[in-house]
């Protein structure tokens, strides 16, 4: 791997933002996974799912960003063919994961919107727990295939992926044989998971407007909708960048220079997770003060 093509001379640059963004994802999702399972307040469906997410941001980052700063900062782009395939399963099962696990919040908004009085009767513990599982079942099964799909192929020639860590595609290209399988799977993985995620929210947000505007309450419709901001925020931010580099790959052509799409894929990486934490902080009130009471009493004990 060679990082970003064209822009080798600035690496060390680039690293310093993506390191900094990486620690930020790591320190305020774990902390957010502290406050939520310490916290009885906050054993709620809406913050066990926000759990989910921030543990599945943790290994998006993890997988993907200490191999992109070896290469940023010591050159270090060498690496064997199944730990590239290893990397591409883990990146694109944890994509997947996500996705479901963003459904699964949009879910959990409409009902407590739709049918708040029964909200807590529909999304039991048990119930969350089983669309947890449900959801790194179907990424795996969905997933694995692209193992095969690779290991398949033959690979000749110079082994140069020009990306900062392993993608499917990436990995495919390096093949003489015809990749037509693969491109086929990933299009079929992107319309039957992701694409087929975000229909699926946009309905839930759709039966979650009609019910808010038949509100009479001009200030509970208002609360209905900040209820939502910081999920709203949160799929903006995940899926804005992957369906750019999707169709910017398909239909792009050279317009949009190469080093651009591998930037913007490594900020991909760090960004939302780095991102998802700080929405959430400062759009919910119920975690903004569990924060100020964690800070309070470091700085007590200090």
């Amino acid at each position: 791997m060679i990082g970003i093509p064209g822009l080798e001379d600035a690496h060390t640059w680039i690293s310093i933002p993506i390191c900094s963004m990486y620690i930020v994802a790591v320190v305020g999702n774990t902390l957010l996974l502290f406050l939520i399972f310490t916290e009885h307040s906050l054993h709620e469906p809406m913050y066990l799912f926000l759990s989910m997410l921030a543990l599945a941001d943790i290994f998006l980052s993890t997988v993907t960003t200490p191999k992109m700063l070896a290469i940023f900062w010591f050159q270090e782009g060498g690496i064997s063919f199944g730990s590239c395939v290893s990397q591409m399963f883990f990146l694109h099962f944890i994509f997947v994961a996500e996705s479901a696990i963003l459904l699964a919040m949009a879910f959990d908004r409409y009902v407590a919107i739709c049918y708040p009085l029964r909200y807590t009767t529909i999304l039991t513990p048990s119930v969350i727990g089983k669309i947890g599982i449900a959801s790194i079942i179907r990424s795996f099964f969905i997933c694995f295939p692209l193992v095969f799909l690779v290991y398949r192929l033959t690979y000749c020639g110079r082994n140069i992926i020009r990306h900062s860590y392993c993608e499917h595609m990436g990995i495919a290209r390096l093949a003489c044989d015809s990749i037509q399988v693969n491109i086929y799977y990933g299009v079929i993985v992107a319309l039957f998971s992701t694409c087929l995620d975000v229909v699926l929210i946009i309905i839930s947000y759709a039966l979650i407007l009609c019910t808010v505007f038949r509100i009479p309450s001009q200030d509970a419709r208002l609360k209905a909708l900040g209820a939502c901001g910081s999920h709203v925020c949160v799929i903006l931010l995940f899926y804005a960048p992957a369906f750019f580099s999707f169709f910017a790959h398909r239909f792009g052509g050279h317009s949009i220079p190469l080093h651009v799409h591998i930037l913007l894929a490594n900020l991909y990486v760090v960004v939302p997770p780095a991102l998802n934490p700080i929405i959430y902080g400062v759009k919910t009130k119920q975690i903004q003060e569990k924060f100020i009471q964690f800070f309070s009493l470091s700085k007590k004990f200090c």
